[in-house]
């Protein structure tokens, strides 16, 4: 199985920004949908926002609505998340997801290996 290659994670003070991007493949960007999940240690992997691949139109969990954005690229085959106005318990493992529209990870066909933003106090 394809799997997708997330990037720009890292290190930020609370109230900082990051910027994460999502590399994927023609197979793998032409499915219905891209998303970002989450998943803090020893918790479970949550939903954080998607982009339909036709439309654009995009669905946010309400924890991070108005601070994070996505987006993606059509000619590049790439979707981002730009995170702003950070916050310590935003400190996750990101994962990638790409797949049919929807919340649940169980939609998802592809992901991407997660990469680590830690939100210091």
């Amino acid at each position: 199985q394809e799997q997708l290659v997330e990037s720009g994670g890292g290190l930020v003070r609370a109230g900082g920004s990051v910027r994460l991007s999502c590399a994927g493949t023609a197979r793998t960007y032409s499915t219905s949908a891209m998303g970002w999940f989450r998943q803090a240690l020893g918790k479970e992997r949550e939903f954080v926002a998607i982009i339909s691949r036709a439309s654009g139109r995009t669905y946010y969990a309400d924890f991070v609505k108005g601070r994070f954005t996505i987006s993606r690229d059509n000619a590049k085959n790439t979707v981002d998340l730009q995170m702003n106005s950070l916050k310590p318990e935003d400190t996750a493992v990101y994962y990638c997801a790409a797949g049919a529209w929807g919340t649940e990870s169980t939609r998802y066909d592809y992901w991407g290996q997660g990469i680590q933003v830690t939100v210091s106090s």
